[in-house]
């Protein structure tokens, strides 16, 4: 089922995982056991992520068809412009659809691992806007695009951004899922700012636990995002602690989640980092809790009808 579907018809909120394909034996082992204990949450979808410099292009496929074929979840590829050409995209797409996928999510992707400037690869694609165009010119898929509520790292502004992000909707991006971020104004401010300018796709916070504090650094650090300081001070309270990290960070993640889905949210993205544990215990505490039942504006977010 196409996502813009799943997000139009909706009437709860829409929780959603990403993963990305493992590399060795011990991170299979891994997945398989994270993918049994959170099918159990019923996913709305999941997505599968695609390695820079299309390092795990041939995995994405697999996994993502297995993931819908063999657990009846439904899926969707990642795919970016990095390190592939035009012609190479147009074979990775004809397997996406040959495998029944019909959403994917059209990335420029980041540079390959050593580099710190994003160069085009010859004879591929330059923009994440030509990559959604090529998908709407030659498939029937469901487009998905990112979006950034603290701006893109290489955008000079917010403006900028923006007319950037019409563009991909111009191309063919049917709904948006954000960077992480763990400040919600930043996130509705952001909307605001969005639906001003006249966009009125479904906006999709995507959230990630802090699990572990150096890792949640370097994220942030590669991605522009930021740790609010006083989040980041209690962290740091409890760098020799590495439960103690986690305990916070789960905690700090379902009261994020609250606000956001109380507010007008439609849905969490989650980034799980092919784990389990936070994501399971955070959206079994939302789902007790409801917070959405209390939302005072339920369409600030692009959140669905009944919501």
């Amino acid at each position: 089922m196409r996502i813009d579907q799943i997000l139009a018809g909706s009437e709860e909120p829409v929780f959603s995982f990403e993963f990305f394909p493992p590399k060795s034996e011990e991170g299979e082992a891994t997945l398989q056991e994270t993918l049994r204990t959170l099918r159990a949450l019923e996913p709305s979808f999941v997505s599968v992520t695609y390695g820079a410099g299309g390092s795990t292009r041939e995995r994405t496929v697999e996994l993502t068809k297995w993931i819908k074929r063999e657990l009846g979840i439904e899926a969707m590829a990642h795919l970016s412009c990095v390190g592939t050409t035009r012609e190479e995209l147009i074979e990775i797409l004809d397997q996406v659809r040959a495998s029944g996928i019909e959403n994917v999510l059209a990335l420029r992707g980041d540079p390959p691992r050593g580099e710190t400037e994003w160069r085009p690869t010859p004879g591929g694609l330059s923009y994440s806007t030509e990559l959604a165009q090529l998908i709407r010119d030659r498939y029937d898929f469901c487009v998905g695009a990112a979006c950034f509520p603290e701006v893109h790292p290489e955008a000079p502004d917010l403006a900028h951004d923006i007319r950037f992000l019409k563009e991909k909707i111009a191309a063919g991006a049917r709904f948006l899922i954000t960077q992480l971020f763990f400040d919600n104004e930043l996130y509705f401010d952001f909307v605001a700012e969005v639906r001003a300018a006249g966009i009125d796709l479904p906006i999709v916070p995507g959230i990630i636990p802090i699990t572990n504090l150096q890792q949640i650094k370097r994220f942030t650090s590669m991605c522009g995002a930021s740790i609010p300081p006083a989040l980041l001070a209690q962290l740091e309270l409890r760098a020799d602690d590495p439960d103690a990290v986690r305990q916070l960070g789960v905690a700090y993640a379902c009261l994020q989640c609250a606000d956001l889905l109380r507010r007008g949210a439609p849905g969490i993205h989650f980034y799980t980092l092919n784990r389990s544990p936070a994501t399971r215990a955070i959206v079994s505490a939302l789902r007790l809790q409801r917070p959405w039942a209390q939302r005072p504006d339920r369409s600030l977010a692009g959140a669905p009808a009944g919501i």
